[in-house]
């Protein structure tokens, strides 16, 4: 069980970081022993973790003490570009160029590093994004199927996530969710994912058994996927509309 601290927005917690004034969101764990941070992958705001005793002054002057630190998370962050002609998008690991032709077919084709795509301008990062996580859910469902099929076990519902924190769960009824935003990055980063969750069908925690399991369905490197996502995870957050 949490409680997550919201305050009127006239009384919300702040940290200024970089001339920016940052609201902090402390939720109290029930099983928390220590006190954790982290930024909020788009940099609106700074999440703290913490035990039910800790005090909410104490967070606070956690965050205050660590401004550094989060200066450095938000430069990190990916700026917000205009989702137009020209524009940079990401989708299975390349680095896509957007040609928008608005007498073009609506739906997006990619061509090479081009992804072209028409319709109305002002539409066009919401018809993006949807293409996105059609083209996320396909995917997605067809590793979960190959990974269960590997590790022996009936193939379970799949729900895209937009999670912040995670890029994919494992409910206690099997039910897998896998954060559609895994469509920009490498196959290989995605699948990863997919065969985490996938061997939490069978061991329900990160045991050496599970780690057996996960090393022996998964074709390629748990250590180097995980590590990109360390490294890039952030970039995948780029906003849309």
């Amino acid at each position: 069980m949490l409680d997550w601290l919201r305050r009127d927005p006239a009384e919300e917690q702040v940290v200024d970081v970089a001339g920016r004034r940052l609201p902090v969101v402390i939720r109290r764990l029930e099983r928390a022993r220590r006190m954790t941070m982290r930024l909020a992958p788009d940099g609106s705001e700074v999440r703290i973790s913490i035990p039910r005793w800790t005090r909410t002054a104490e967070a606070l002057g956690f965050a205050r003490s660590r401004r550094e630190w989060l200066a450095r998370q938000l430069a990190a962050v990916p700026a917000a570009t205009p989702i137009a002609d020209g524009a940079v998008l990401h989708f299975r690991g390349a680095a896509l160029v957007l040609a928008h032709d608005p007498a073009a077919p609506r739906q997006p084709a990619v061509s090479g590093e081009v992804l072209r795509v028409g319709g109305p301008a002002a539409s066009l990062p919401a018809r993006l994004q949807r293409w996105l996580q059609a083209e996320a859910g396909t995917l997605a469902a067809a590793d979960l199927a190959e990974y269960c099929d590997r590790a022996g076990q009936p193939c379970p519902p799949l729900a895209l996530s937009n999670a912040q924190r995670r890029w994919g769960s494992c409910a206690h009824d099997g039910a897998i969710r896998i954060n559609w935003r895994l469509i920009m990055a490498p196959d290989a980063v995605r699948r990863s994912v997919v065969a985490h969750e996938v061997a939490h069908l069978v061991h329900f925690d990160h045991s050496p058994a599970f780690h057996h399991l996960l090393k022996t369905i998964f074709e390629g490197s748990v250590h180097e996927a995980n590590r990109w996502l360390k490294a890039n995870g952030r970039t995948l957050y780029v906003p849309f509309g």
